[in-house]
């Protein structure tokens, strides 16, 4: 049977031997990724290990140049195991695609090279305290400093904060006209991390506030031409973010199955000798849950072959392909807790732990709230924004 991410026989092999080996690995410690809220160093070590950092990163410069399909079957089989490291990986991706679409930053080939060989983490520094999860409209500003710039701004939730080596930023135009991306190299002055993370779920993602302050932005750290970063935005970044995040919901839903297809097997009642897979009711719910699971999975599929091959139809499937997938994350679980009982709200299924991450993409920019809305904008032929 073909992947529901159309993968060839090049990444099924890739998926079935390094996906595979990384998944083991996150597996193994991401009860004490999550116990702790610890960086997940290892998952990332054996994603570098295997290649997999430079998944969509051209041969030319070292990575192995794959497309959407191949990203979203790695992001999710990772999730199945351990969504933080997922989480860091997205956003690994979604920031390095700015990076390799740039026209303007001065080294970009040697930074993708960097990030195909595993030597540099990068991550996404849109959201800002002034404008909450409305990652599109940053408050903070470029001030021109000769042929340079500087900037200061509070930005809110940065994955990966103290791990990276690079943020993708966004201020808005000196004019205050509109966006520009920017990348902060790790180290520099006027960067801090102001905060610490103690999240509900995804608590390995090291997220963190960054305060930017006086920090100068070389000419050749511009991602963009100033003020036009509204395209690199929606049409670079999003787009990754969205199937990514999209794939790591649909992974941990997969997750929640597997846990609870397990405990309706094992356990069950000594005194009738029936097990709880004997119950209709919870039949009933691990069903819902499949089914749910695979029509958020298809969707996406017949997204990333859109990305593939674009039609004006493209950006629409990016946007309810990731609400598709938030909504089955949070309903799979949810069904997953009721059918496995109390023995769910205990750690030694696993399940509570794939429940709380779950909750995480809900509220993470874009939110599901803007997603319903940028849909029914993009249905009745009105501007996303306004």
């Amino acid at each position: 049977m073909a992947h529901v991410y159309g993968l060839d026989a090049a990444g099924e092999a890739r998926l079935s031997g390094a996906g595979a080996r990384v998944r083991a690995v996150a597996a193994a410690h991401a009860a004490d990724v999550d116990a702790k809220g610890r960086f997940p160093e290892e998952a990332r070590a054996a994603l570098v290990k295997e290649g997999l950092f430079g998944l969509c990163i051209d041969p030319a410069l070292g990575g192995l140049g794959r497309g959407p399909g191949d990203f979203c079957a790695v992001v999710e089989d990772l999730a199945t195991a351990c969504g933080s490291s997922a989480m860091v990986y997205v956003m690994h991706v979604s920031a390095g695609a700015a990076i390799l679409a740039s026209k303007t930053v001065g080294d970009r080939d040697a930074l993708a090279r960097a990030m195909a060989k595993g030597e540099h983490l990068t991550t996404l520094a849109f959201s800002e305290n002034g404008s909450r999860s409305q990652f599109w409209a940053p408050v903070s500003k470029l001030a021109p400093v000769g042929d340079d710039f500087s900037t200061s701004a509070k930005k809110s939730w940065v994955t990966s904060a103290a791990s990276a080596d690079s943020y993708v930023s966004s201020a808005l135009a000196p004019d205050g006209s509109a966006p520009t991306l920017y990348l902060v190299r790790k180290g520099v002055a006027g960067s801090k991390i102001s905060g610490g993370w103690q999240g509900l779920g995804l608590r390995g993602n090291d997220s963190a506030p960054v305060t930017l302050d006086g920090l100068k932005v070389a000419k050749g750290d511009l991602l963009c031409p100033v003020g036009q970063g509204v395209g690199p935005m929606l049409e670079v970044v999003l787009p990754w973010f969205a199937i990514g995040t999209a794939a790591m919901a649909n992974g941990l839903c997969r997750a929640a199955i597997a846990a609870t297809t397990t405990h309706l097997t094992e356990k069950g009642f000594e005194h009738t000798g029936t097990k709880l897979r004997d119950l209709p009711n919870l039949r009933a719910r691990l069903a819902q849950m499949s089914v749910k699971t695979e029509l958020s999975r298809s969707l996406l599929g017949r997204t990333v072959a859109s990305m593939t091959n674009p039609t004006p139809e493209t950006p629409l499937l990016v946007l309810e392909a990731r609400l598709a997938a938030l909504e089955a994350a949070v309903d799979v679980t949810d069904l997953g807790m009721k059918a496995c009982g109390g023995a769910a709200f205990s750690k030694q299924l696993g399940l509570e732990r794939v429940f709380r991450d779950a909750r995480a993409g809900w509220v993470m920019a874009p939110t599901v709230d803007h997603l319903n809305d940028f849909i029914g904008r993009a249905l009745l032929g009105m501007p996303l924004f306004g």
